[in-house]
């Protein structure tokens, strides 16, 4: 059973600014290593939200999808890596930060992905997604979706300003708390879900639509959810 825990989900202190301690800026120097906070912005709408700022403010290492750079810079916060096809990144700033340029070209690909695999290979599978919804709703949608595809060999979750996003990749237990909105999509709609600690519990349910399971809420702690034949993503409003 997996299971995850999202209390610790908070808002941190914004005004501490960075933490005390040397940014690795070359990810080769610390490859293999698993306790760094690493967060991956994409080139969505940059957050505003307290807890996605939290994380960007303590992040050891900030990874950007091409022209999200751009809107981290003018957050007063400097990429460790910038990863994908660089067709939205400015001269100035490709010039500016051509040492932590992580060119991919591959069309088959977005620049998230690119990032994400990119990570991976560098050893860091414990990843955080900002910044990768709002402007077209398209790219929203792709981008949720793919976390899916990223949970089968890195840990990762989305952080957007209204909640966050847990790709499951079988049976699992969320740490929640009463009233919490949850909501709970199907990619396989032959999977059959059963529910825990839901309002509207779910019943060897299979979801033929995204709206299905959409806007449930936590009746306790703890959210169980039973299947196999997954994947599952689950949405918790803050």
């Amino acid at each position: 059973m997996e299971e995850i825990f999202t209390r610790g989900i908070k808002p941190f202190p914004l005004g501490v600014g960075f933490r005390n301690k040397k940014r690795i800026r070359n990810f080769e120097k610390s490859k293999g290593s698993m306790s760094l906070n690493v967060v991956i912005v994409a080139d969505g709408t940059f957050p505003e939200h307290p807890i996605p700022l939290g994380y960007l403010k303590n992040a050891d290492m900030i990874i950007c999808c091409d022209g999200s750079a751009e809107n981290l810079i003018k957050a007063n916060m400097i990429p460790d890596a910038i990863v994908g096809d660089m067709d939205s990144l400015s001269d100035k700033l490709a010039k500016k930060f051509a040492d932590r340029i992580y060119k991919d070209e591959d069309q088959e690909t977005n620049d998230l992905t690119k990032a994400v695999k990119w990570c991976h290979e560098s050893g860091h599978n414990d990843l955080i997604i900002v910044g990768a919804t709002g402007k077209r709703e398209d790219h929203t949608i792709g981008n949720i979706s793919l976390l899916t595809v990223y949970s089968e060999y890195v840990n990762v979750k989305m952080v957007t300003d209204t909640g966050i996003f847990l790709p499951f990749q079988k049976s699992c237990k969320i740490e929640s708390f009463p009233g919490q909105q949850v909501s709970i999509f199907s990619i396989n709609p032959e999977t059959k879900i059963t529910s825990t600690g839901l309002r509207y519990p779910l019943n060897n349910r299979k979801l033929k639509n995204w709206w299905e399971a959409s806007l449930n809420e936590a009746a306790g702690k703890v959210i169980e959810l039973i299947f196999s034949g997954g994947p599952v993503l689950v949405f918790l409003e803050f």
